[in-house]
């Protein structure tokens, strides 16, 4: 851990790979010892909640997106507060493993950093009872660009040279591209070891979706849940490129800003064309202000080209919505019940305490629609 360096737009860069490795592992998310704790506008168990609110069983499951899974922990936990003895458990496997499960009715919910696409649309409506399944973003979560550059504090890089790197046509640290938007740094000669998600992601497929909106010549190599870019080593999961990029020299991943600050590996800055941009809850707040509804209705996949592709100066456009994917109608009753009880928890008071996690709050134009689209399920 020598090579780590505390970075400004990384404030925790300083936690042990210990600590981070025993963080990860926790993917059973049955949080039963959080009752004392104190919820914006929540019930406890010695409180009045509205029965409504808390209908349904009371276990529901969910499996899917890594770049979630500590928001959805956040999110159980405060459910248990408002709905005692409810809990939702949550296999972190990945977004695609998320999507498969759900559409195979293995699980109540999927999450996943990409809404459902092609074929999974009509399968999903099959496992729905002939109803369709709703994308709903529960969560927006920042990507860092994690690297392993001893002596370099501050690293800036463009979407064109992520481009480049990502698909193997910048090699080395010192390449004359690199060390042009970083004068003063002393880049060292060595080579630049990609690391990618090995596993089926969503967070593979928004960060090639912004390579391509954002870089359009330089990545023509499309988007999707598998890594196109034909370069460097792959990793399974969140925690998996973080602990790769930790032990290798000149090595740099694509990873939820969470992960990164659990890890303690600092990141690079975006400069889009306006100047360099650090990650932080403001650069990623007014990237989420540009984000946009793909269509009408209750189905709320979003349209994030805009927002990748923007050169608003202040603005840190890598950004992922995530979702949780669920039947608009077609489970049992008690079913139904849970998981609204759970979607709207999440969607008010679980919001509350992301910042902490390294996720950002939905902002109020997206909570109106997505609790509309909520009280609708069947």
């Amino acid at each position: 851990m020598g090579y780590v360096r505390r970075n400004s737009s990384n404030p925790d860069a300083g936690r042990s790979r210990a600590v981070f490795a025993a963080m990860s592992a926790l993917v059973a998310l049955t949080l039963s010892a959080c009752g004392s704790d104190n919820v914006p506008g929540a019930t406890t168990a010695a409180g009045a909640a509205d029965p409504a609110a808390c209908a349904g069983k009371n276990s529901l499951t969910a499996e899917g997106s890594t770049a979630q899974q500590n928001a959805i922990a956040e999110f159980n936990r405060v459910w248990r507060q408002v709905c005692p003895n409810k809990n939702l458990s949550y296999n972190p496997t990945g977004s695609g493993a998320g999507r498969d499960q759900f559409v195979s009715n293995q699980v109540d919910i999927a999450g996943s950093d990409s809404p459902l696409s092609g074929a999974q649309v009509a399968a999903a409506a099959q496992r729905c009872g002939g109803n369709p399944a709703w994308n709903l973003p529960l969560v927006f979560g920042p990507v860092a660009l994690v690297y392993n550059l001893e002596g370099v504090d501050d690293l800036v890089l463009t979407p064109e040279l992520l481009a480049r790197i990502f698909s193997g046509r910048i090699t080395t640290w010192n390449d004359p591209a690199i060390a042009a938007v970083n004068p003063g740094t002393e880049l060292p000669d060595i080579k630049i070891t990609p690391i990618y998600r090995s596993d089926s992601s969503g967070t593979t497929d928004n960060f090639q979706k912004y390579l391509s909106a954002a870089a359009p010549q330089a990545w023509t190599r499309g988007d999707g849940s598998e890594f196109q870019g034909g370069a460097g080593e792959g990793a399974p999961k969140s925690a998996g490129v973080v602990q790769a990029v930790q032990s290798t020299a000149g090595a740099i991943g694509y990873v939820e800003k969470g992960f990164a600050d659990q890890g303690g590996v600092p990141y690079a800055r975006i400069d889009s064309g306006a100047g360099p941009v650090a990650l932080t809850d403001e650069s990623v707040g007014n990237a989420i202000d540009q984000a946009a509804f793909a269509g009408e209705g209750n189905d709320l996949v979003l349209d994030l080209n805009s927002l990748y592709a923007t050169k608003e100066p202040g603005t840190y456009p890598l950004v992922l919505a995530t979702y949780e994917i669920v039947c608009s109608a077609g489970y049992d009753p008690d079913t139904a019940a849970a998981v609204k009880s759970f979607l709207t928890v999440a969607a008010n008071q679980g919001q509350a305490n992301l910042s902490a996690a390294g996720y950002v709050p939905l902002p109020d134009r997206f909570k109106e629609r997505l609790l509309k689209s909520i009280d609708a399920i069947a």
